[in-house]
């Protein structure tokens, strides 16, 4: 059983990197400068020591239009398409009512140019975490097949400054934002971890909630605040890991063997994950019997784990 596993593992990639591009943007006042670059830099300790990931950080006088595009660049001579690649951007963003812009030093970037820059990334797995200002505006612009999309607004018409930054970087350290308890941090887990903490802060203060943060990830539908199996979306974001936590990360120190089972593992949770979203479709018998067997899959392959 155990060679079986590995043979499998093998062929699915399991030693694919993962891309990280975090910027924190123009502050305009020193709370919001330093509030930005604070985020990115917490992102960034976040984010040390992750297996098979290749992080790059910037903000103040770096976070510039020409480093975004040479980082990304750089990103796409080296990624291979099985693996991933994730740009974080914090602060003020701005849409003029066609056209979304990031507020970076020098020139700002529109959200066109990113789709650019990052369709030049070979790799297929691409999340991208808008978390300013009006960054629903971004949204058409940047959707495509196999890309989730995050935005802290649903609209370019959100213009207040956002906190849901504040309570994304705070999903990637704290455990409970991995609510499956399998010891990754999924994209659609940081995601709701986040929306839940920004709803609770509007409403725990008083204030009108003036941000309302939003998901795509089928690359063609409407983003939305709640993904679920109903409206189709959150299902590429419940497949796409961010980090690995706790014994998982641990695991994988010790031994590159428990990577590639932890791969085959996330590939029958996904599995699992994708079947519950098929289950309408489906009869019920067949849908208990494939459940079965990917259950019967997944607890062998965490006897191994546990080894």
């Amino acid at each position: 059983m155990r060679s079986a596993i590995l043979f499998a593992c093998a062929a699915l990639s399991c030693h694919a990197t993962t891309y990280f591009l975090t910027v924190g943007g123009l502050g305009g006042e020193p709370e919001f400068e330093q509030r930005f670059s604070g985020w990115a830099k917490d992102v960034d300790k976040s984010l040390k020591g992750a297996p098979d990931s290749t992080a790059v950080t910037l903000f103040g006088a770096d976070a510039t239009r020409a480093r975004i595009q040479a980082t990304l660049k750089d990103f796409g001579s080296k990624a291979k398409k099985d693996d991933a690649l994730v740009v974080m951007l914090m602060g003020h963003g701005t849409f003029d009512g066609s056209e979304y812009k990031f507020n970076i030093p020098g020139p700002d970037l529109s959200a066109i140019e990113l789709a650019s820059m990052l369709d030049k990334v070979p790799a297929t797995r691409q999340l991208v975490v808008n978390m300013t200002s009006a960054s629903g505006g971004s949204l058409a612009a940047l959707e495509r097949q196999n890309r989730v999309v995050i935005c802290a607004t649903k609209s370019g018409t959100e213009k207040n400054a956002t906190i849901f930054a504040r309570y994304w970087v705070e999903a990637l350290r704290d455990p409970a934002a991995d609510t499956d308890k399998n010891d990754s941090i999924t994209a659609l887990e940081a995601y709701r971890y986040a929306e839940k903490k920004t709803s609770s802060f509007y409403t725990t203060q008083k204030r009108l909630a003036t941000e309302h943060s939003v998901l795509e990830d089928t690359g063609k539908g409407d983003a939305v605040r709640d993904p679920n199996a109903e409206n189709g979306q959150g299902l590429v974001a419940s497949r796409f890991v961010l980090l690995r936590i706790g014994a998982t990360s641990k695991a994988i120190a010790r031994s590159p063997e428990k990577l590639k089972l932890l791969g085959r593992k996330e590939e029958i949770e996904q599995a699992i994950d994708k079947l519950k979203y098929e289950k309408a479709a489906m009869r019920a018998d067949e849908y208990k019997s494939k459940l079965s067997q990917l259950l019967i899959e997944l607890a062998q392959i965490q006897e191994e784990l546990d080894k």
